[in-house]
């Protein structure tokens, strides 16, 4: 069936139909870089960044798409566009324009590339009062990776799509280097589904590992946090061994633009959740803002996945973690999530490809490997790999 939902995909990237939703609007601080999280170069042989890495990956699927069945480019009437929104925050936008447009948007059409800052909203004391930073500045704080719906509404990134004729929108996070944007296959998989909304997961590697879940709560798809689990309920099993509630949520979803637009937009008052929080305040005889030492004020934040509620046809589609999972959260050395393991991790791909595709790898060295975004985008089009020998490590 994914052939069917892959062919169902391209097919809807060839109609101008589908858009990527870019969240990045994070720094690099906890991998110890001074910048927006999407310039950073976890160490791949290619010297690519995350953002690199996304870019070049939407062209080869423009490339797919233009293409006939036998791989073959078609000479199209008018070329294929796979807009990329990408959701900035206040701290990263001039920055993140800057580098696109020194990158000279990675080989993407500048029109085809368009950046939108998420939003920020005023800090309360625990009895509603408006914390101050300065005697006329207010404590604002980010909205959450939920204020993407209210900023596309904002920023005219609703309007722009309408008029671009845009049905499907992925939405995922910088923070994973294996992100296939804009993936065909999922896409196709919810056109399918006729959902309205749709969310790629992966199953959990253990019952304790810390992320959020889908669930249903009322009949409607919702996401639990790790945290709000009790142990039973973590660690309950099915007859053939597999984690009950086991499928993470790993911020990869799909939306119809008319449920962003018919669904999502009218509820978006009513999706703010309460979080306390250590808010520095204006202290008169200091002449300073202070940081307190506990929590002294809360934050008004939505999360992404509040709006899964709404939907009246969740579709959900398992992938393999492997292939598709490699979070780029912590510091270099850390054992998990961290540049290091993101980066063995496209090294087993790239060799998993090519072994597939009949090479004959040779060499002791196993990491270091790599099939650059222009090369493949999901293991195609290596054929001509067949029967020749690959030294270890490789950039291909």
């Amino acid at each position: 069936l994914a052939s069917t939902y892959y062919r169902l995909g391209i097919e809807a990237t060839r109609k101008n139909t589908v858009a990527a939703l870019l969240l990045a609007g994070g720094q690099g601080t906890r991998l110890g870089f001074e910048g927006p999280k999407g310039m950073y170069d976890i160490g791949l042989t290619s010297g690519k960044s995350l953002f690199c890495l996304i870019a070049e990956r939407i062209r080869k699927l423009i490339e797919l798409s233009e293409a006939n069945d036998d791989g073959e480019s078609e000479n199209t009437v008018s070329p294929v566009r796979v807009p990329l929104y990408i959701m900035t925050s206040p701290m990263n936008d001039k920055t993140t324009r800057e580098y696109f447009e020194t990158n000279e948007y990675f080989g993407l059409p500048s029109e085809d590339v368009l950046f939108f800052s998420q939003g920020t909203l005023p800090c309360l004391s625990p009895s509603g009062r408006i914390l101050m930073e300065s005697p006329s500045k207010c404590a604002m704080a980010p909205d959450g990776n939920g204020g993407v719906y209210p900023a596309m509404e904002r920023c005219g990134i609703i309007s722009d799509m309408t008029s671009r004729g845009i049905e499907h929108i992925h939405a995922f996070a910088i923070d994973n280097a294996l992100t296939k944007p804009a993936d065909p296959t999922f896409v196709g998989y919810c056109i399918a589904e006729k959902a309205d909304c749709g969310n790629k997961v992966l199953w959990k590697a253990g019952p304790h590992e810390k992320v959020g879940v889908i669930a249903e709560m009322d009949g409607k798809p919702c996401v639990v946090e790790y945290s709000i689990l009790s142990k039973e309920m973590t660690e309950m099993i099915d007859d053939d061994k597999k984690l009950i509630y086991g499928a993470a949520n790993v911020c990869n979803h799909y939306y119809s633009l008319s449920f962003l637009k018919d669904r999502v937009l009218p509820k978006l008052g009513s999706m703010y959740h309460i979080a306390d929080k250590k808010i520095p305040v204006w202290n008169e005889e200091m002449g300073a803002p202070v940081a307190p030492s506990t929590n002294n004020g809360i934050k008004l934040e939505s999360f992404i996945f509040d709006v899964f509620p709404l939907s009246s046809s969740m579709a959900m589609l398992e992938v393999d973690r492997q292939q598709e999972f490699a979070p780029v959260k912590n510091s270099p050395g850390s054992k998990t999530d961290s540049p290091d393991v993101a980066r063995q991790m496209i090294c087993s791909v790239a060799r998993k490809w090519l072994l597939e595709a009949g090479a004959i790898l040779t060499g002791e060295v196993i990491s270091g490997c790599e099939v650059v975004p222009m090369s493949s985008y999901g293991g195609e089009g290596l054929g001509s790999y067949k029967g020749k020998c690959i030294a270890c490590p490789f950039s291909v």
